[in-house]
């Protein structure tokens, strides 16, 4: 039996139930894992039609043969894919970029607990709380705790029978007051316990309770008339208080909730994740899915919730998300906001994760510079239809005015950035009077035919600066005479002189762009370069035309000498005039006699 007909098979026999499926190749290779809420309907999807993205019918056509698991719910489905995916890592699979390492909290599994910041995890008993995405935060955050408790920050072995043989002595911490002295018996386990507590709740975001319990100690010693230990209680009671203003959200009824943000662009998809406990925010992270086949959005923050929530230890009865899930989740409430703290809440994950989404722009085009142009050449490429990416990009423009000095000019962009050393300018030879389809044939078949005469590569897009008789004019010379196959596209203005539209293809439309996309920005620069470097050339040829005088026309006079002349003596007519002696102080009596004898050949006799 042939591997399709076995594939069909296998697809008929899929049960209606929820589950996962594992597409393999011919090599027995896992290619692709997917989780579905009725396994024939989802799979079936696969094969019963023609698919928009080129990657997924690339993805069916190596589709060997299947398997599949069933489960019982939807999230178990969820929990299995994530699994299998992190497992196999298959080809087609969005995938979980996380090459860098983020620093968490550890709390260490000793009788008196060091805390610091680590991106080791080791499974010892020791505590971890993260990770932390931003440096700063995990760093205020233990500043804090260091300041308001006396934890040690040596890595003694701190053990009872240790510490009773006096085998340590107190440090520079303990006489600047910044740990009790644990290690010669000065603070029991009891004690240093409670301070331990008092940083798990900090870290888990019940600072209120500590804050109370400040007060009241506070309160206490001052009624005690102990007013320099109440002072000291006052210090770090302001610190809390400080810390709970940067963190704390204006409704403090908010608590144990996970607020999720989603963005995307062509290649990958970022997922943050804000952690709010007892009114305040606790953790902020961010994740990035490379995707492979058309992924739809949902699908994504599915797995990245799972992903999350498994990754931070998170118990959370409730979840705010931008948009509904395909998939639900056992025992959690879920919440679309359109208003109100958590409405608030969302939009600020959604600030985090667009910025997140900035910075690895930034980061990606500082590492290789190239690749804002090749995204912006492959949105050309795309929005075009164009079968390969347009590296070369030439673009040509007339300039005359009422026919005078017609002149015409070409710009070369490539890989999307001018390349003004293949710049060209043209003066137009063949054309009598102010004709601008006449005067673009001329250019455009006198550029191509020496490229194709000198073998010179060929551009990958023509753009004429102008609408339909432009395009014609130019398609006309390179496929009716030069017999090439090279896409054109016009840029059409309005009535206001400014590029409006964008046209392409035979018979031409209007390519659907907004005057804020980056592709009509690059268009319309384009547009407005070679105007410039049209008109450029067309006032230099313009300006020298009307200094040009009767100086030209007298054997040995020079470009040099004429701009001495006229520098001294500012017009035709007064050299004309001028003596033979005046003449010669300035150019010499060579010159001098040429043109004295110039201007005086009619009075001689």
């Amino acid at each position: 039996m042939k591997s399709s007909e076995i594939l069909k098979e296998q697809v008929n026999s899929l049960p209606d139930k929820p589950g996962v499926y594992q597409y393999f190749n011919i090599n027995d290779e896992i290619i692709y894992v997917g989780k579905a809420k009725n396994l024939k309907k989802r799979v079936s999807s696969y094969f019963n039609k023609i698919h928009d993205s080129g990657k997924t019918n690339v993805l069916v056509k190596n589709i060997a043969s299947l398997k599949y698991i069933v489960v019982e719910t939807e999230e178990d489905a969820l929990l299995l894919e994530n699994n299998l995916i992190k497992q196999y890592q298959p080809r087609y699979n969005v995938m979980l970029k996380d090459g860098k390492t983020y620093p968490s909290i550890c709390i260490t599994n000793e009788p008196f607990p060091r805390v610091f910041k680590t991106r080791n995890i080791i499974r010892n008993g020791s505590q971890y709380y993260g990770p932390y995405s931003s440096n700063y935060t995990i760093n205020s955050l233990l500043d804090i705790i260091h300041q308001l408790y006396p934890i040690r920050t040596c890595r003694l072995p701190l053990f009872e029978q240790s510490i009773q043989e006096g085998k340590f002595k107190v440090c520079l911490q303990y006489h600047i007051h910044k740990c009790n002295g644990p290690c010669e018996a000065k603070e029991s386990a009891e004690e240093y316990r409670k301070h331990i507590e008092h940083v798990k709740q900090i870290i888990e975001g019940d600072a209120n309770e500590i804050s109370k319990i400040l007060f009241g100690q506070m309160q206490q010693l001052a009624s005690e008339y102990k007013f320099e230990e109440a002072h000291l209680l006052k210090q770090k009671y302001e610190l809390i208080e400080a810390y709970k203003s940067k963190s704390v959200i204006s409704n403090t009824i908010l608590n144990d909730t996970d607020v999720f943000a989603y963005d995307e662009n062509e290649n990958a998809a970022f997922v943050n994740i804000l952690r709010i406990s007892k009114g305040s925010i606790i953790q902020g992270y961010t994740i990035e899915y490379k995707k492979h086949i058309d992924e739809q959005k949902e699908e994504i923050l599915a797995m990245a919730v799972v992903e999350l929530r498994e990754r931070l230890k998170s118990n959370s009865k409730e979840i705010v998300l931008p948009f509904k899930l395909d998939f639900n989740l056992k025992n959690v409430n879920t919440v679309i906001p359109q208003r109100g703290d958590r409405k608030k809440l969302l939009d600020l994950a959604i600030q985090n994760v667009k910025q997140y989404k900035l910075d690895k722009l930034k980061q990606a085009e500082k590492l290789n510079p190239d690749q804002r142009a090749i995204q912006l050449l492959n949105s050309i490429k795309e929005r075009l239809q164009l079968s390969k990416l347009p590296m070369q990009i030439e673009c040509f423009d007339n300039s005359n005015i009422q026919g005078s000095d017609a002149v015409a000019a070409c710009v070369v962009y490539i890989k999307g950035k001018p390349s003004k050393k293949d710049y060209r300018k043209y003066n137009i030879k063949t054309v009598v009077g102010p004709d601008d389809y006449a005067s673009m044939k001329e250019i455009v078949r006198r550029r191509y035919t020496r490229m194709l005469n000198e073998e010179s590569p060929l551009p990958d897009l023509i753009i004429a600066d102008g609408g339909i008789g432009q395009m014609e004019v130019i398609r006309q010379v390179i496929e009716d005479e030069l017999k090439l196959q090279i896409p054109i596209a016009g840029l059409a203005k309005d009535a206001k002189h400014h590029t409006n539209e964008i046209l392409y293809g035979f018979p031409p439309k209007v390519v659907g762009l907004k005057p804020t996309d980056p592709l009509f920005k690059f268009f319309a620069g384009m547009q407005d370069e070679v105007h410039r470097f049209a008109i450029a050339f067309h006032r230099d040829k313009r300006s020298k035309s009307q200094t040009a005088s009767e100086l030209d026309n007298i054997p040995g006079i020079g470009e040099k000498t004429k701009n001495e002349l006229i520098k001294h003596f500012k017009s035709v007519k007064r050299i004309k005039m001028a003596e033979m002696q005046e003449l010669s102080e300035l150019i010499g009596n060579s010159r001098a006699s040429a043109i004295y004898n110039y201007f005086r050949r009619d009075l001689k006799p």
